[in-house]
Order: structure tokens, then C-alpha cells, then sequence
């Protein structure tokens, strides 16, 4: 059995202990792109690490929930993830689009609100924004339903078509009472209140977690680090990991444990679930 890695800080030690001594108390809260399934140029093409599946159905009977919690429809993340029908994860949660959709393994079915129509008049003028502001070919707009991406991974400047577009897009957004989510490599047009630290807190509350993990690895996931942050002053530890790369290095920078990657991810829950088996 590998050993457990030893987060850098005292809190996130606290936190790992907190786990270890009563697992059935915990949330293991998990980021989707970049912590289970690695960064690809096309989302589309986004799959979860080969040994997520099982890592995470030997960890779940063990815990009281996991969660995946992302800024994806939630069955694009359940596809995406294989997640549905596993043995182990019948009361796997995603709560995609930051939480404003929900799905239950159990049941099998999402729950969710009307959409913000800011994000319908959005989606119109989008197209010719790109024109206008000419971010250059590779730059292109990925369907959410409650939200829309603009990634320019593919421009031949990635870096300075990103750049080019936080203006304009900051201005349609505002038009429409959205925001606008930076990542990596991805601008994200939402509406205001959904974001991952409120989705933690609802659930960690709604199921009176004793302790919390969260694992990320962009700059959507601050959010779910505060929020772990804010449960720890209210007595409930938590563990904060980073699932490392070089292009965001925030996280790492508050995070309690740094990971490599989706891969040290899966590693991170695979030795948890036999620690706690």
C-alpha cells in the first residue's frame, strides 16, 4: 500500500486526520476537468483518468458522499465520466453547472431551475463579438446550456487571444447580467451565483458533513477552497488539493496538498480508499 502523502500545512493535516478517524462523516468533493480527467485542446474529447472510476468506487461506500462538482451540464460529466451504472457509486452526486443542475446516481435523473435568459442573449451576439474583436482563427465558442466557453487553446497566440477577449467579453456579460469566469485558457459566460463554493457549502450542509476535501485545479475551484475555509471556522476540518499544473498556479498556492495532475488525483483516492478499507 502506498503511503498517504503529508499536506504541507497544519490545517490540511487536520483535515487529512479528521478523514482517516471518521470517514463516514466525509465529503470528498471533486473538481472535473483537470482533477479526474485531463486538460485536452477539445472538451468534447475529455474523458476521466483510466482509474477514476475505480479509485472513486472504492472510496465512496467508504465516506458519506462524493461529489463531482463542475461548470459541465451534469450528464456531459456523467457521459464524460463513466459514472453511471458503476457498483460502488450509487449515491454518487454531480452537480454541474456549478450546482445549479443536479444528478443522482441513485435515481439516475438531474434536477434543475429555468436558465438565466441573459445566457440565450448571449449566445446571440457571441458569434459576431469573436468577429469583431478578431481573436483569430482556433478561437472558438463550446454549448453549455446555462453557460457559454470561449477557449482560444487552439489560436496560434492562446495566451494573447485570451487576453484580447476578457474586455469585450466582460461588456456582453454585464449587458446581460453575467459574468465572466477566467480559466485556463477558457473565458466563461455565467450568471452571477452559481459558482462552486456555494454548491460545496449547500451540500457539505445539506448532508451535516464532519469534514471536507476538495480537489481542483482552476481558478473555478477558488471558490470551493473558500468555501472549505469557511467550514474550517466553523469547526469542520478540511483538506484543500491542488491538482497540479503549470498553468494555474493559485491553487497550488492555497492548497494544503499539490498532486500531480488527474493522475495523482486518482493515486490521492485510490490510497484513501485502501487506508479506510
Amino acid at each position: 500500500m502506498d503511503p498517504l502523502p503529508i499536506p504541507q500545512t497544519q490545517p490540511g493535516r487536520e483535515g487529512l486526520a479528521a478523514l482517516l478517524a471518521r470517514p463516514r462523516t466525509a465529503l470528498i468533493g471533486l473538481d472535473f476537468d483537470g482533477t479526474l480527467a485531463p486538460i485536452v485542446a477539445d472538451p468534447e474529447q475529455a474523458r476521466a483518468h483510466p482509474d477514476a472510476v475505480p479509485a472513486l468506487a472504492a472510496l465512496a461506500p467508504r465516506v458519506a458522499s462524493v461529489a463531482v462538482i463542475t461548470g459541465r451540464p451534469p450528464e456531459v460529466a456523467v457521459r464524460y465520466g463513466g459514472f453511471a451504472g458503476v457498483p460502488g457509486l450509487e449515491h454518487l452526486t454531480v452537480l454541474g453547472h456549478y450546482g445549479a443542475e443536479r444528478w443522482d446516481a441513485a435515481t439516475g435523473t438531474v434536477t434543475a431551475p429555468p436558465p438565466h435568459p441573459g445566457v440565450a442573449a448571449a449566445r446571440t451576439e457571441l458569434p459576431r463579438l469573436l468577429e469583431r474583436v478578431g481573436a483569430g482563427e482556433g478561437t472558438w465558442i463550446e454549448e453549455k446550456g446555462r453557460a457559454l466557453a470561449v477557449h482560444t487553446r487552439r489560436a496560434a497566440d492562446p495566451q494573447a487571444a485570451f487576453e484580447s477577449l476578457r474586455g469585450p467579453l466582460a461588456d456582453l456579460a454585464g449587458r446581460h447580467g453575467l459574468i465572466v469566469e477566467p480559466g485556463r485558457l477558457v473565458l466563461e459566460l455565467r450568471p452571477p451565483g452559481m459558482d462552486k463554493g456555494v454548491a460545496l457549502l449547500d451540500h457539505a450542509r445539506a448532508i451535516g458533513a464532519g469534514c471536507v476535501v476538495y480537489a481542483g485545479d482552476d481558478l473555478g475551484d477558488l471558490p470551493a477552497f473558500a468555501a472549505v475555509d469557511k467550514l474550517r471556522t466553523d469547526g469542520i476540518p478540511g483538506l484543500l488539493v491542488c491538482s497540479g499544473s503549470t498553468e494555474v498556479t493559485e491553487l497550488a498556492e492555497r492548497a494544503d496538498l499539490v498532486v500531480n495532475g488527474p493522475e495523482g488525483v486518482v493515486d490521492l483516492l485510490r490510497t484513501l480508499a485502501a487506508q479506510l478499507g
